[in-house]
């Protein structure tokens, strides 16, 4: 047993309210979970999903104020895709040029249409029209209509000079099938109908990526359980990748590990999930702490930036 796909996409941003209304507004993802990073409580770790917050939905953030810009390159996730319906593409094209965006004409890609941008601090972002989405509810609560909004994740794409052994992670040890070949770009993809592909695209003699706001910061892809996790980390420590030992995220439970270019994957298990601390209808709307930090909630939040409105407040 493998993964099915993406979880989510972790990057950085270095300004709250910028990336509040982007992804909140211009998207139009629900805010899902306010929290901290657990391993700096001083900095915000925002999540965004669709309306209940499912793996394959979800692109986080790290708000780093002040932060160094990264620098795209190979050894990084070089873009993140999301999945809307086929017939959505006009509406998204028409959305994002109307928000001030500068959008490259549609294109094909695979068989799919794809809609190339940035988001504020220069991510580079698609759109892409997803015919296995199409019969997948959008989000009602939001500022998109729900027969236009995003599905979930469709892919990220990987920059590489070669391969540089992501095929045998890909496939070996994460389960990944490959897919296709095409403009110098190769396709693997799991059995999920959201985020199940990770495209690499083969870019000889470009420079090394460096993190940092801007950029994305690590790829995790789902682990239905603890067992198949285990599973997949033992893969990953014979194919001597020094995965990490199970971190408790509360949300659900990763291990981590890097690829020999530098790419930092990370498996994490569907549950416990976002409701594990909040109902479904009051998602994102306070910040949550997990019990180990509980008790140091005023502080954290003290010493947390203050935007000048939370996506409820702004509707």
């Amino acid at each position: 047993m493998g993964t099915s796909g993406i979880h989510h996409v972790t990057a950085i941003s270095g300004d709250l309210d910028r990336n509040l209304d982007f992804y909140a507004r211009v998207l139009g993802l629900r805010l899902v979970k306010r929290t901290v990073n657990f391993d700096d409580p001083s900095t915000w770790h925002l999540y965004y999903g669709d309306g209940v917050g499912r793996p394959g939905t979800i692109i986080t953030f790290f708000i780093w104020p002040g932060g160094n810009r990264g620098r795209l390159g190979t050894g990084l996730a070089s873009a993140v895709a999301f999945a809307v319906p086929p017939a959505a593409m006009g509406s998204w094209y028409q959305r994002l040029i109307s928000h001030g965006l500068r959008v490259d004409p549609p294109s094909k890609r695979l068989g799919e249409s794809v809609l190339e941008f940035a988001d504020p601090e220069g991510m580079r972002l698609e759109i892409v029209g997803s015919l296995p989405v199409s019969p997948v509810e959008g989000w009602a609560g939001g500022p998109v209509p729900a027969e236009h909004a995003i599905r979930g994740l469709h892919s990220v794409t990987i920059w590489e000079d070669g391969d540089q052994g992501h095929e045998a992670t890909l496939t070996g040890l994460l389960g990944l099938v490959r897919k296709g070949d095409e403009d110098n770009r190769l396709r693997f993809a799991g059995a999920g109908e959201v985020g199940a592909i990770v495209d690499i695209r083969r870019v000889g003699g470009f420079w090394h990526g460096l993190g940092g706001t801007g950029v994305v910061h690590h790829v995790a892809f789902r682990a239905p359980d603890d067992a198949v996790q285990r599973d997949m980390r033992e893969h990953a420590a014979q194919a001597g990748l020094h995965p990490t030992e199970q971190l408790d995220r509360f949300y659900f439970r990763s291990v981590y590990f890097r690829q020999p270019r530098g790419v930092l994957f990370e498996v994490a298990t569907d549950g416990p999930g976002f409701t594990a601390d909040e109902p479904v209808d009051a998602l994102g709307s306070a910040l949550r702490l997990p019990p180990w930090m509980e008790t140091s909630h005023t502080a954290i939040e003290a010493r947390l930036p203050v935007p000048q409105a939370w996506p409820a407040e702004v509707g």
